[in-house]
């Protein structure tokens, strides 16, 4: 009887049990797949309602002018006639403009058409006359205006072609919002598309076989397929972020094909070193199986931070990781074992015979002679590793972060170019303070204390002007629109924000009793954001931090073990960051990528990007530090265990930093420059992580460290014993 027969290791009992009934895990991980879709497709996915995306004041702007009977989703679009020849004092401007009102006012569907030549044109002319907006709001939702939108931009296409020396193009909520979901749409299917011939490549030059390199993959698509369906039921408590679905992508496949990576490579390698398939899978499921159950817990500890934050958007993408990895874990140590069970050595089958050939040259060899350079120095190695990591790390001191609106589109964008044209001639206007207001609006009272907020918001210099005032349906709420300086999320947009919030509105609607008011729009929005994550982030990083240590204490017996691991992890997340600062904010990549740096990075990222890289980084450091482990109780002393550990898992750990990076990297592709950052920061830190920190890092401070990398107290000696059991040595199999 097999030692691990008594197994207190809740993998090898999981893996001996899949083993042991290979048909009823392989059928009901089928089963499981097709039931949850069927499920998410029966119940719907509810998403986060417009009225409770932002927060702070922001926040309760909105529901101001939600509940005053304005549409929060009402549509809103804009034509811009432009001329660097005329002005609108021309004859020939003006025609152009009576044109392309006329082509818009024979559209049943366009309402409150407003045109730059009537008598209360504010804010439709450029102060140098040579540019023009004509105003509309399109009938009905997004999803009714998209319907129809493309007939009356083609309408407006046709006026600009029959005025060839003038620019006619327009941009908006609905067209721009159309194209730019036609786009994220294609662009997503194109990311998957891509994604998984990159990783099958991958996968086969680990394997050298298809069957081998087939199984990875099938688990993590599967294990993204059912997460998607499941999301459905918790989105009726904690409404999802529309794009969770990229993130659970993204990070489900990922993770399924690590997991099963890590698995069946020490299978194999089980199996090489003469162990018969029973032996060599048990084995994988008691050090590996063990190594995944600790690297998903971890995972999933990390995403739980972010309910902390008390942002829906964060608590849903908390949710939809933490299930994808669950999901991915459940597999590897279910439905894996069982599959590996059935197939035995035909994993094998199906050899590209380059491919297999490739295989048989260990890429350990390569590491291995980096690793001897770096024990035969740890010092140097160390220090050198740091210094590199806190130069990359050096541009997150400036980062700043903004909720991205319209600019985070592609320049390449038709209807980007007309906002841009828009927001060049027109400082402020598309991205406007927004000051709404509940109460009588045909109160005088109300009435002149708006009249003086327009005055003093003008001279205070807060408010670049003209300045809208618009009232509800019924009368109930205003809201009035005061275009910002610069961008809208900078410096600038923020004194002046701050300006209007602090001075003007206090000095002229404080004083006007029952009503009740509030400052929102894109700048507000930002800034709150920023605000609520500032107190937010130390009790995520607290949280996060303060498991991921106790998890690691426990499962390794050793105080130095989570305490390295901290600090290292937290050196890659600090260079990660660094490199989405100088790319997005600082704006390296603008040609290159194709968007608008507006000098800040996704206000989401910053928190979503350290969970996900700590817990990430977790896999690469237990499934390391397992094999370092198993090496020193064995016997072996720190560094030979240290070099073995590693050389041993170099080419596993290289193959799952090479699959991620090519699935993170797929993302930056992606049309909205919130995905490009989030795919780039990713792929970088997991480069980082795989190379400068287990290969280099790692290895050195283990080596100077020695025995005290397993100090633990005498007081902590009442810990549970995790640690993995010692399978037995392998023996010949027989011919």
């Amino acid at each position: 009887m097999s030692p691990l027969r008594h197994s207190t290791n809740i993998a090898a009992r999981m893996g001996r049990w899949s083993a042991g009934h290979r048909k009823t895990a392989i059928f009901g991980w089928l089963a499981f797949v097709i039931a949850a879709f069927a499920i998410g497709m029966a119940v719907g996915t509810r998403t986060v309602d417009d009225a409770d995306m932002n927060v702070g004041e922001a926040r309760k702007g909105d529901h101001i002018i939600r509940d005053g009977g304005f549409r929060l989703d009402e549509q809103g679009e804009i034509v811009l006639v432009q001329s660097h020849r005329h002005t609108i004092h021309d004859a020939a401007f003006r025609a152009v403009v009576n044109d392309a009102v006329a082509t818009l006012d024979r559209f049943p569907q366009v309402t409150r058409l407003r045109s730059p030549l009537a008598a209360d044109n504010q804010g439709q002319i450029s102060k140098d006359g040579h540019s023009a907006l004509i105003q509309f709001s399109p009938k009905g939702s997004y999803d009714e205006a998209a319907a129809y939108i493309d007939t009356i931009t083609a309408a407006v296409d046709d006026v600009s072609e029959a005025h060839p020396g003038f620019y006619v193009g327009e941009a908006g909520s609905a067209s721009t919002g159309k194209a730019l979901d036609e786009l994220f749409k294609s662009q997503l299917a194109r990311a998957g598309l891509l994604s998984i011939p990159l990783t099958l490549g991958i996968l086969l030059l680990v394997f050298g076989s298809l069957v081998g390199a087939s199984i990875p993959l099938l688990l993590g698509l599967t294990s993204v397929l059912a997460t998607m369906g499941l999301l459905a039921l918790p989105s009726h408590f904690v409404p999802m972020d529309e794009n969770v679905s990229a993130v659970v992508l993204l990070i489900g496949l990922a993770v399924g094909v690590d997991y099963s990576l890590f698995y069946i490579r020490r299978e194999r390698d089980e199996r090489r070193s003469g162990r018969s398939e029973s032996a060599a899978l048990e084995a994988a499921a008691a050090t590996s199986g063990r190594a995944v159950l600790i690297s998903g817990v971890t995972v999933m500890i990390a995403m739980a931070g972010m309910f902390f934050s008390g942002d829906k958007t964060f608590m849903s993408f908390a949710i939809a990781t933490m299930m994808v990895v669950a999901v991915a874990m459940l597999g590897s140590l279910t439905v894996l074992p069982a599959m590996l069970s059935w197939l035995g050595d035909r994993i094998e089958k199906v050899r590209v015979p380059l491919l297999w050939r490739l295989r048989r040259n260990d890429e350990a060899r390569f590491w291995g002679a980096i690793l001897d350079r770096v024990l035969r120095r740890p010092l140097v190695s160390a220090v050198a590793a740091t210094a590199v990591l806190l130069a990359l790390a050096y541009p997150a001191i400036g980062l700043h972060t903004s909720i991205s609106g319209l600019d985070a589109l592609p320049r390449s964008l038709k209807e980007m170019q007309s906002y841009n044209k828009v927001n060049d001639a027109f400082p402020g206007g598309a991205t406007p303070a927004i000051v709404a207001i509940a109460g009588d609006a045909s109160d005088p009272e109300l009435q002149a204390a708006i009249a003086e907020l327009r005055r003093q918001a003008l001279a205070s210099g807060a408010g670049l002007g003209p300045i809208d005032v618009e009232t509800a349906p019924g009368g109930k709420a205003v809201q009035v629109q005061i275009p910002l300086a610069e961008k809208g999320t900078d410096g600038s947009s923020n004194d002046a924000l701050a300006t209007l919030r602090d001075e003007v509105v206090p000095a002229t609607l404080g004083n006007v009793p029952h009503i009740e008011y509030a400052v929102t729009g894109e700048t507000a929005s930002s800034k709150d954001w920023n605000d609520a994550m500032k107190s937010a982030v130390p009790i995520v990083f607290g949280f996060v931090l303060a498991f991921a240590f106790v998890l690691l204490l426990v499962s390794f017996r050793s105080v130095v073990i989570p305490a390295k691991a901290i600090v290292m992890n937290l050196l890659s997340v600090a260079a990660a960051y660094g490199i989405v600062v100088a790319v997005f904010q600082w704006g390296w990549g603008e040609n290159l990528l194709d968007f608008n740096s507006n000098g800040g990075v996704a206000a989401w990222l910053p928190m979503f990007l350290f969970v996900i890289l700590f817990g990430l980084s977790m896999d690469y450091h237990v499934f390391i530090l397992s094999r370092v482990r198993e090496y020193y109780d064995r016997g072996l002393s720190t560094e030979n265990a240290v070099a073995r550990g590693i050389k041993s898992t170099a080419g596993v750990v290289t193959s799952a930093a090479a699959v991620m990076m090519l699935v993170f990297g797929v993302f930056a592709l992606m049309p909205i420059v919130d995905m490009k950052e989030f795919g780039i920061g990713l792929s970088a830190a997991i480069l980082i992580d795989a190379t400068i920190v287990r290969a280099v890092l790692l290895p050195a401070t283990m080596k100077l460290l020695g025995k005290w990398n397993w100090y633990l107290p005498t007081w902590l000696e009442w810990l549970p014993n995790l640690e993995h059991e010692r399978s037995p040595e392998p023996v010949p199999q027989q011919a």
